[in-house]
C-alpha cells in the first residue's frame, strides 16, 4: 500500500531555519505553505497568523489542508521584554497544539533546543536522559522547555503525533544574528578578546542539517515502533527481570554500526595486509592493484568497528529497559513522544570557531585586521565586569549587552551525543562544520555587497 504524502506547513516559515526547511521540502517535490507574521517570499502559500490565537492558527491550517507542522516558530534571543518568550513559546505552542488537534492534524515537529537542559555547568556528550534544570538559566530557554513539555505530553492526544529537535548553535545563510555579533566584533577590531581559557568544547550545527533533521522527523514520526510499549503487553513488567529480551528490529537498530562523521576530518583508512598503500617495490606483489585498490576504494563496512556498550548507555539494553519502565506507554526507540539532540557531531573549542569564521572574513577585508596575541580575561574576570556592567546598566535603565549568562554561555562545556537522533531519525550531518562555515561566511559576503546588512565596514 503506497503512504500518503503528507502536506506541510512551516510556523515561522520566512525565519532562518524555516526558511531552509521550507526549501529543502520544496526540492524534494513536496506541498509546502508557510504561516508567519509578515510575508518575505512569493514562492509558497502563505498564511498570516498570530500564533497565540488559536482561531486564526486553525483558519490557516484548514486552508492549507496541512497534514504535517513543522513548527520554528521563536522570538529572537536577548529580549528587553522577556515576557515575550511565554507568550510566543509557550502559549503560541499551546494555541498551535489545540489547533492541530481541532483540525485533525496528524503530525507536529516542534523546534526545541539544546539549551532546555543547560543549568551552567558543563554539559559534556549529555544525551536526552539528562533532565530540564531546577534553575532555569534564562528566560528562553525556560520558556523552550515549557513548550518542549507541552509538545511531548501532547503526543498521542486527539490523534497527533509529536515530536522535539533539539538543535545546538544554529549557524549558516540566512543567519542574522549571531554573524551580526561576530562581525560587530570583526568591524571594531576586537577578535583578540577572549574570555576563558579555551579549553570548553561546543556543539555548533549547520542550518541545513538542522532542517534535514526536520525532514526526517516528519516522515519517521508515523512509523510502528520496533517493539510495542510494555503497557500494551498482556502483562505489564514491572521489573527488569520481567521484561521480554530484545527483539531482531530492536538490535538491529542499536547494534547497526554507523559511519563516521566525516564531512570536515575526511576518512582515515586503517592500513592492513590486504588493503594498503604501496612503498617503493623492487619486485610487487603479485595482486599489488587489488591491495592498493581495497585501499582507497573500501567496500562499505570493511572498516567497520563493533559497537561497544556499557550499562549506562542509554541505548545499551540494560538503558533501553530502564527507559520502557520508566516510559510504560512508548517504546525508546520510536520516533513519537521522543526528544532528539542535532548537531554536527563536531565539537570545536568555543572560540576557536569563532575565529574560523574571523578568518574568512579577512579574505573580503585584507588587511583591516591587526594580528595581535589573544588578551585573555578569566571567567572570574569576566563574571565581575559582566555583574557591574549589569549593575550599571540598570542604573540607567538600558539593556545590558555583556551580562552573566553571555560569560557563562561562552566558558561552559556544551556538546551532546547525537547517537540516538542518527539511530532513531537516521540523522547523519550533510555539511560538515569547515564547509558551513563558507557558505555562511560567502553568503554574508554577498548580502554585505548588496547593502542589506545595517552594520557597514
Amino acid at each position: 500500500m503506497t503512504k500518503t504524502k503528507d502536506v506541510y506547513i512551516v510556523v515561522g516559515g520566512n525565519g532562518f531555519l524555516g526558511r531552509h526547511i521550507v526549501t529543502q521540502l520544496k526540492d524534494r517535490g513536496d506541498i509546502v505553505s508557510s504561516l508567519d507574521i509578515v510575508q518575505r517570499y512569493d514562492d509558497v502559500a502563505f498564511y498570516s497568523a498570530d500564533i497565540t490565537d488559536e482561531d486564526q492558527v486553525a483558519s490557516a491550517l484548514k486552508r492549507s489542508g496541512a497534514t504535517c507542522i513543522i513548527h520554528t516558530a521563536s522570538p529572537p534571543a536577548n529580549l528587553k521584554d522577556e515576557s515575550l518568550y511565554y507568550k510566543v513559546n509557550v502559549e503560541g505552542t499551546r494555541a498551535i497544539i489545540n489547533a492541530a488537534i481541532q483540525c485533525g492534524v496528524r503530525k507536529l515537529v516542534f523546534t526545541s533546543s539544546a539549551g532546555v537542559v543547560f543549568n551552567g555547568a558543563d554539559n559534556v556528550d549529555v544525551d536526552e536522559r539528562l533532565p530540564y534544570p531546577d534553575v532555569p538559566m534564562d528566560a528562553y530557554n525556560d520558556s523552550k522547555a515549557k513548550a518542549e513539555q507541552l509538545v511531548l505530553e501532547s503526543n498521542g492526544k486527539g490523534g497527533l503525533l509529536t515530536v522535539a529537535l533539539r538543535p545546538a548553535g544554529i549557524f549558516g545563510p540566512g543567519d542574522r544574528q549571531m554573524m551580526t555579533g561576530l562581525y560587530q566584533v570583526y568591524e571594531n577590531n576586537k577578535t583578540h578578546f577572549q574570555i576563558g581559557d579555551n579549553t570548553n568544547l561546543f556543539d555548533w550545527t549547520y542550518v541545513g542539517n538542522v532542517a534535514y533533521a526536520h525532514l526526517l522527523a516528519a516522515d519517521k514520526l508515523d512509523l510502528s515502533p520496533p517493539a510495542p510499549p510494555i503497557s500494551q503487553l498482556e502483562k505489564v513488567p514491572v521489573s527488569m527481570d520481567e521484561l521480554p529480551p530484545l527483539n531482531d528490529a530492536e538490535r538491529d537498530i542499536v547494534e547497526t554500526n554507523l559511519p563516521p562523521i566525516d564531512k570536515t576530518t575526511g576518512k582515515h583508512q586503517v592500513p592492513t595486509c590486504i588493503a594498503r598503500p604501496l612503498g617503493p617495490y623492487l619486485h610487487p606483489p603479485e595482486n599489488a592493484e587489488e591491495i592498493e585498490t581495497r585501499y582507497h576504494n573500501p567496500a562499505d563496512g570493511s572498516n567497520n568497528r563493533p559497537v561497544a556498550r556499557n550499562r549506562f548507555d542509554q541505548l545499551s539494553p540494560t538503558g533501553i529497559n530502564q527507559a520502557k519502565l520508566h516510559y510504560p506507554d512508548k517504546h525508546p526507540l520510536q520516533v513519537a513522544g521522543q526528544a532528539f539532540f542535532i548537531t554536527n557531531g563536531e565539537p570545536t573549542y568555543f572560540w576557536d570557531f569563532m575565529r574560523y569564521i574571523w578568518h574568512h572574513l579577512d579574505a573580503f577585508f585584507p588587511g583591516h585586521r591587526t594580528p595581535r596575541k589573544p588578551f585573555v580575561l578569566p571567567k572570574l574576570v569576566g563574571l565581575a565586569l559582566a555583574q557591574a556592567s549589569e549593575w550599571g546598566c540598570a542604573l540607567v535603565g538600558v539593556q545590558p549587552t555583556f551580562t552573566k549568562f553571555k560569560v557563562t554561555f561562552s566558558c561552559a562545556s556544551r556538546w551532546h551525543n547525537i547517537e540516538k537522533a542518527r539511530r532513531v531519525l537516521g540523522y547523519h550531518p550533510q555539511v560538515g562544520l569547515q564547509e558551513g562555515v563558507k557558505l555562511t561566511v560567502d553568503w554574508w559576503w554577498a548580502e554585505y555587497q548588496k547593502g542589506s546588512h545595517k552594520t557597514a565596514h
